[in-house]
């Protein structure tokens, strides 16, 4: 059997056929981050330093604390709602990079967890679809704007 842990981590990924490099600093660099995900950020993702992310569209957004940064291998923060994200950037030899996140430490109860665990698991795999079309094809999807058209403020 599975446990808890495991069915209580969010883990997507995607090929995108780009360099390393290129796909790790479209995280880092909120130049890029902004056209496939959130609308405005306080600044790179650097360890150490405290970001502010938001979706001005829905009026909300995220602060948080970059724990580690390792240069086109791995992204690891932690949000002000105490849940921890990382990306894990594997170079692929032809193909590009394949970009895994993983999202877990949701609090509340069984379903409530379990209610965190979809929504991030659709969140993040709308993400890396948005950076795909980005990177590989200059075209800016509008996922995250698109997605709860009814929510804007």
């Amino acid at each position: 059997m599975t446990n808890f842990d495991e069915l209580s981590t969010v883990s997507v990924g995607m090929l995108i056929r780009k360099p390393v490099h290129e796909v790790f600093e479209a995280f880092i660099d909120p130049t890029i981050t902004t056209k496939f995900w959130f609308t405005k950020s306080s600044g790179r993702l650097e360890k150490g330093r405290c970001i502010r992310w938001e979706w001005e569209m829905y009026g909300v957004s995220a602060e948080l604390d970059v724990k580690e940064i390792e240069q086109n291998k791995r992204i690891l923060i932690q949000f002000d709602d105490e849940t921890t994200a990382e990306w894990l950037f594997t170079q692929r030899e032809s193909e590009g990079t394949f970009v895994e996140i993983k999202n877990y430490g949701f609090k509340g109860n069984l379903t409530e967890i379990a209610n965190q665990v979809i929504d991030s698991t659709g969140g993040y795999t709308i993400v890396l679809c948005g950076l795909k079309a980005l990177l590989e094809h200059k075209i800016k999807l509008n996922l995250v704007a698109d997605k709860f058209p009814d929510a804007n403020v």
